[in-house]
């Protein structure tokens, strides 16, 4: 559901749709401004190119510096808007630790970056660290086989193939500086003090392998990542890199164990503004899921590709520009139907069909 739609005159004012309360209502850091949410907690907006807009990123006090959470994008205005900060709010107080949620390119694309202008650490779970490094280094001239396999599977004519195929490979890499060689290990479970707060990791899985979560208990302050947005669904896809696997299932599971965490906490997304009401926002994310799970299992009354199935995931028309993302997504629903023992997949001209179990 998009965001209502901008009111210079309730910019600060808390309102609540669909079951959540902004309390900072439509106020939103302008470049090279950070916003106190709580003692030692700022918030700061970076662009992003494209329908997302902006990635959130989180300023924890912690010591004589800050603990950065999140880092944007490495292009020219990502880091323009870095400079604005640590020339303006964030003046003389160095960087002690960069957190990245996940390998993402908005998340980890400055991460090096920064890290090597401040000496600072970086923090991570395993898995992410090891995506990122494992898709940093792989840049070729064309796409491999597999993919070209996947594509193929999924149902794409020959025209979006070759267009898929000029675009070459490895565009990851051009996002993003250099990861660090070293990283320090964050795991599920672990309390990491930062300043005056201590925060727990909770891991969750489905959008990105190792989703790392930071929850202050006592703050009652969740800094929830793309684990958990207001308005919009994260991308849940099946990638090329584990086609087996049931990422829709680990995405499902991980609101289920966050749903075990407290009510009122306040939630800092990565995309859109803080808000309270978590569990109604699962239960939303849960319960779209699932309904378009069972629509699809009833659209599969005849044998279906994921491009078939664009219409009823989607309800609007996917073009280039979100053909790779809308695949990835149909794949995962289709192959947690078949995991569910729902679907049944068959392959013909090295294209994969599913229909109704």
């Amino acid at each position: 559901m998009p965001a209502p739609a901008p009111d210079a005159s309730l910019a600060e004012v808390p309102y609540s749709h669909k079951g959540l309360t902004y309390p900072f209502g439509r106020r939103a850091p302008e470049p090279g401004e950070a916003i106190a949410l709580a003692d030692g907690v700022r918030w700061a907006r970076l662009p992003v190119p494209g329908s997302l807009k902006h990635i959130n990123v989180w300023l924890l006090d912690d010591g004589d510096g800050i603990a950065v959470v999140d880092t944007g994008l490495a292009i020219p205005p990502s880091r323009e808007a870095w400079e604005a900060l640590l020339a303006g709010p964030l003046a003389g107080r160095p960087v002690t630790r960069v957190i990245v949620t996940h390998f993402h390119p908005d998340h980890i694309g400055l991460a090096g970056w920064l890290c090597v202008r401040f000496s600072a650490p970086l923090w991570m779970t395993r898995a992410e660290w090891l995506y990122a490094r494992m898709l940093a280094s792989d840049i070729r001239d064309a796409p491999p086989e597999e993919a070209v396999a996947y594509w193929t599977a999924a149902g794409w004519d020959a025209a979006a193939i070759d267009a898929q195929k000029a675009k070459g490979w490895g565009r990851f890499a051009a996002a993003v500086s250099p990861v660090p060689l070293g990283f320090v290990r964050m795991r599920d479970g672990d309390r990491i003090p930062i300043g005056a707060r201590e925060w727990r990791v909770v891991v969750g899985s489905g959008h990105c392998p190792e989703h790392a979560c930071l929850l202050d208990e006592a703050g009652k302050l969740l800094i929830a990542g793309d684990q958990v947005l207001p308005r919009i669904t994260s991308n849940v896809s099946l990638s090329l890199s584990e086609p087996e696997a049931d990422p829709l299932g680990e995405w499902l599971e991980s609101i289920a164990r966050l749903r075990t965490l407290a009510d009122d906490l306040f939630v800092l997304p990565s995309h859109g503004e803080p808000f309270t009401g978590l569990h109604a926002r699962l239960d939303a994310l849960d319960h779209g899921h699932r309904d378009r799970l069972d629509a699809l299992h009833r659209h599969l009354a005849e044998p279906r590709r994921a491009v078939d199935c664009f219409s009823v995931l989607f309800g609007r028309r996917i073009d280039e520009s979100i053909l790779g993302l809308a695949t990835g997504e149909a794949m995962a629903h289709l192959r947690h139907l078949e995991v569910e023992g729902r679907a049944i997949r068959e392959v013909h001209d090295r294209a994969y069909w599913y229909r109704a179990a």
